[in-house]
């Protein structure tokens, strides 16, 4: 039975409460927030404790294996360390930090104290994205030239509307895009160069918008746009090979298509549900790092993969500021 703290109890602390609550082999034993009403709500959503401090809880509770972390950005470093200094092994919401040289110190520093550390880019756990990366490995569509994704939605808001500020926040670019970055990388290795415009600075309040351009070393170029500035949520994909084209588009509501270019027009290859029947991405993605942390596995998304995602996102950023394009080393 393994013994699950949550620090955080926003969007993201909720979903991951939640899926621990209905978890075999996990008891959540307790959620810590500041804002005693959100928290005290949760805890009792989920049948556990409330705790205004991570000190508290740890103080209180008789035992603590894990810890997961669901907060702002910015403090996810202070609280990895806490939990690694008390020997748990530790979950983190992505973005591990808020630049390259901040992920590496959490990585080093959980590896030096020998607690397992494993971040949350739930991408690779979406059916959708799954069935696309093995269709491109199974040379599905042949040898993959374009890749072009998108992710939008309104403006989010948070405790202490943290989003809104790019010293705690990193804009879309870090906070949202991100995914598609570890996902591209997951599918095309390592990228090698990076391009991008948006309104970063520009003054639009409450709004973002960004569009990147990768290249990657095997010469795949791929176009990531993401938007703080649609009603809803949604996220589509095109991968374009030789011999076919990979689409997914989840504002329409059907399943994933693979069409190869040599069958007749309006003939589809394999389609997947947009998600799971039982457990949603989140429990599967939790349920992994659990299943990991059983059997000493590697995980499917690493912590250095976590550090790859946030070089790309600063390079980005970097772009965005200098109106020039960034080479990675």
């Amino acid at each position: 039975m393994h013994h699950v703290l949550v620090i955080g109890a926003g969007t993201m602390g909720t979903v991951h409460a939640k899926s621990y609550a209905a978890m075999e082999g996990v008891k959540l034993v307790g959620i810590v927030d500041i804002r005693s009403e959100r928290g005290k709500e949760l805890a009792a959503e989920t049948k556990t404790e409330w705790f205004e401090s991570y000190e508290e809880a740890m103080e209180k509770l008789e035992q603590v294996d894990i810890v997961d972390v669901c907060l702002p950005t910015y403090l996810h470093k202070t609280y990895v360390k806490k939990a690694a200094d008390a020997g748990k092994h530790v979950i983190c919401e992505k973005p591990l930090a808020r630049d390259k040289e901040e992920a590496r110190f959490i990585v080093d520093y959980c590896r030096e104290k020998n607690v397992k550390l494993f971040v949350g880019h739930v991408l690779r756990f979406f059916p959708e994205y799954e069935k696309s990366r093995q269709l491109v490995n199974d040379g599905a569509i042949g040898n993959v030239g374009v890749a072009r994704t998108f992710r939008g939605g309104i403006f989010p808001t948070a405790w202490n509307d943290w989003y809104a500020d790019y010293k705690n926040s990193g804009s879309l670019v870090l906070d949202m895009i991100i995914h598609d970055f570890d996902f591209l990388r997951w599918c095309f290795g390592d990228v090698e160069r990076v391009y991008a415009k948006g309104l970063l600075g520009r003054g639009f309040a409450r709004m973002d918008y960004a569009l990147v351009t990768l290249r990657f070393k095997n010469g795949m170029i791929a176009h990531v746009e993401g938007s703080w500035a649609h009603e809803g949520f949604a996220m589509k994909m095109e991968l374009a090979g030789k011999e076919g084209v990979i689409s997914y588009d989840s504002s329409k509501e059907k399943p994933l298509v693979a069409v190869n270019r040599s069958k007749q027009a309006g003939m589809s290859g394999v389609a997947v549900p947009e998600s799971p029947l039982r457990e949603n991405p989140y429990f599967r993605e939790l349920k992994h790092f659990i299943e990991c942390i059983d059997r000493d596995l590697e995980p499917i998304v690493t912590a250095e993969d976590a550090v790859k995602a946030v070089e790309i996102a600063r390079a980005a950023l970097v772009s965005i500021e200098t109106g020039k394009p960034v080479t990675l080393v």
